[in-house]
């Protein structure tokens, strides 16, 4: 039941027990840590873009709509400082499933406003901007093609097998305990080929992988407690090997002695320090072929190709860690030439290119 009172409290001060909150619900297991974390840091957005000296209650439907536009013309942080944002024809620089998800995390803020007291009325009943004015359908591609991602993949393998030359010469000044070459390869090569979430690569531990029959498995902990067991592509297993044999040594300080990705001060690599691997691998592609992508653009590409090779969907589902057929629509995106090559090899007529009708 709301409370009888409206409190003419701030917008900061509103985010910061609204923050609160949610840790809590976190800390108890009520949600999902890294759901706790976007909520918060949405939140957060939102005081600063609405002013967080205003009067949470005086916001109206307007100025919420203000909030959302201002966010999706908001450059999206998670790219390296002074890369140039793909977009077209003057699109917001946020794409559609960021704006979307800003868009549920404030509904949500304003939801527990109205039980909080902090609001006589949700705004949000009131906001007449949609997502298709936000910017419809998304800016850019979020799947690297074939080509793009067989030249970041061979970057990280490159930088795997020679980590004496590090990138553009950077490694060779650097000491010998602060080497990243070997973790930065098989960061990038995880996440494109096994298509983990952030949360679930950063929290790996050494102990999650292991060998069964020959084959390298990583066991992975993915949201509502599941667990799945993926096999890793032998490519993929050399360079963790390498890296557990020589890499991981020289980041050990004793800090965390079961987690796999180390930073070079000897702490479990953050969540925040995923995008600077990518990009740093990113350098060291063909200018041709190298596109700037996220840690999520990643897993899409690992969903697209996979089922672009008519790989079997509910194995899809199971790499990706998902407990619905019907989530990878979200995860699929169309590749050029792709209907013309699953028609030349017809599952009913065999490969039929070059056959003349009779």
């Amino acid at each position: 039941m709301r409370p009888a009172d409206v409190q003419r409290v701030s917008v900061a001060e509103c985010v910061d027990r609204y923050a609160e909150m949610v840790r809590a619900k976190a800390s108890t297991g009520a949600l999902a840590p890294a759901s706790a974390e976007v909520y918060v840091r949405d939140v957060v957005t939102f005081a600063a873009l609405a002013g967080e000296g205003r009067v949470l209650d005086d916001l109206t439907g307007e100025d919420v709509d203000e909030v959302l536009l201002r966010f999706a013309r908001k450059p999206d942080e998670r790219r390296r400082r002074g890369a140039r944002p793909v977009v077209a024809g003057g699109a917001p620089l946020q794409s559609a499933a960021s704006q979307a998800r800003f868009r549920r995390s404030v509904s949500a803020f304003f939801r527990h406003a109205v039980v909080a007291g902090w609001v006589q009325l949700n705004p949000m009943q009131a906001v007449t901007v949609r997502p298709k004015q936000r910017g419809g359908l998304r800016a850019e591609r979020r799947a690297l093609t074939v080509e793009q991602a067989e030249g970041l993949l061979g970057a990280a393998r490159g930088l795997a097998e020679e980590p004496e030359a590090g990138a553009g010469g950077a490694g060779a000044r650097r000491r010998a305990d602060q080497r990243t070459e070997l973790r930065d390869g098989l960061v990038v090569l995880l996440l494109a080929a096994v298509g983990p979430r952030v949360s679930e690569l950063t929290g790996a531990n050494v102990e999650d992988f292991f060998v069964n029959g020959g084959t390298r498995y990583w066991r992975i902990f993915g949201k509502g407690g599941r667990t799945r067991d993926v096999p890793l592509p032998r490519p993929v297993a050399e360079v963790l090997d390498a890296y557990l044999a020589e890499g991981r040594g020289l980041l050990d300080r004793g800090r965390e002695p079961k987690a796999l990705l180390l930073s070079w001060r000897g702490r479990r690599l953050a969540r925040g320090d995923v995008q600077g691997v990518i990009d740093r691998v990113l350098e060291r592609v063909d200018g041709g072929r190298r596109r700037s992508v996220t840690p999520h653009g990643l897993r899409h590409t690992t969903a697209t190709h996979l089922l672009a090779a008519a790989t079997d969907m509910d194995a899809v589902r199971r790499v990706l860690g998902h407990a619905d057929l019907s989530t990878l629509g979200r995860y699929r995106d169309e590749l050029p030439g792709e209907l013309e090559a699953a028609m030349r090899v017809h599952p009913l007529l065999g490969p039929v290119e070059g056959r003349r009708g009779g």
